[in-house]
């Protein structure tokens, strides 16, 4: 199921499944997409209870437009199978997997969703988050059209690595490349790592916009207070949907008069860039689309 249409995905707010209340309250946070947690935010012992509850909130609904997404525990976990097969006839967008480190895992993850009743729309999100991952990720990105996104776990990848999270995220670096350029070779989206400090805002506000540079298409976060840094960061100005609709009306200006490029502000456009204005167009219709219903 590669992806065939564009969902605004700046801000994904991790949810205790534990938390009731948490759940609740979401509904009213500008986050693009919620993912209820069963994994790293839910003791051994709440685990079961935690997964009834996430059943219960996706049945009650009231989170308008925005994307749920459920992450399990791992297959390899005691309760990694009855998480997944709750997670595929739950409702949710898609299942969010941590610690996937080779195709056949993506091709077993596929196999059983579809086998407990997975909608062919529900995706597949797999977290790269230990070196193997990482070394893994071109093979794992295109081992089955129903994965969907690839989201980077770099808490994980820090301990792993021995890395420090520092403000410049050196260490990170080649790890979130790497992960970019199998997304985009797949036709996939990917997600930048959590920041730590909850309370750090210019320190958030660095990283998102490094991530945007390096070319993730939103941040995953931890807190809700860090939720408007990030669609700020990954979102759109007003400068820059004109700037896509006067690119667009210079290409087809010049394809009236049959040229193969047009020249806008002194450069040079040609197809590619039409192509990124139309795809940037598309993105603002679904951000306002999105915030429009979460009014």
């Amino acid at each position: 199921m590669k992806k065939t249409a564009i969902r605004p995905r700046r801000s994904v707010l991790y949810m205790p499944g534990s938390n009731s209340r948490a759940m609740e309250k979401a509904k009213t946070i500008p986050a693009d997409v919620i993912v209820f947690d069963l994994e790293d935010a839910v003791a051994p012992d709440q685990k079961e209870a935690a997964r009834e509850s996430i059943l219960a909130v996706l049945r009650a609904g009231g989170y308008g437009r925005r994307e749920l997404v459920i992450r399990i525990n791992g297959l390899e976990t005691p309760w990694g199978d009855a998480d997944l097969r709750a997670a595929a006839t739950s409702g949710a967008d898609a299942i969010c997997v941590p610690k996937v480190e080779t195709a056949e895992q993506v091709l077993e993850l596929a196999a059983r969703m579809e086998r407990y009743g997975a909608p062919a729309e529900q995706g597949l999100w797999v977290m790269a988050e230990t070196p193997r991952g990482i070394l893994n990720i071109q093979q794992i990105a295109s081992a089955h059209p129903r994965l969907d996104l690839l989201m980077l776990g770099t808490s994980d990848l820090a301990k792993d690595l021995r890395v420090p999270h520092r403000p410049d995220r050196i260490g990170f670096i080649t790890s979130l490349s790497l992960c970019v350029l199998a997304a985009r070779a797949n036709g996939l989206d990917v997600l930048d790592g959590v920041h730590l400090n909850i309370n750090d805002a210019d320190g958030l506000r660095e990283v998102c916009e490094q991530g945007r540079a390096l070319g993730f298409d939103g941040k995953t976060l931890i807190h809700p207070n860090q939720v408007y840094i990030a669609n700020e960061a990954f979102g759109l100005d007003a400068q820059a949907v004109d700037n896509a609709r006067r690119v667009i009306a210079a290409w087809q200006e010049a394809e009236r008069q049959g040229k193969g490029v047009a020249v806008l502000d002194d450069k040079l456009v040609e197809n590619l860039h039409a192509a990124e204005a139309r795809r940037v167009l598309q993105l603002s219709d679904a951000i306002a689309a999105l915030e429009g219903a979460s009014a």
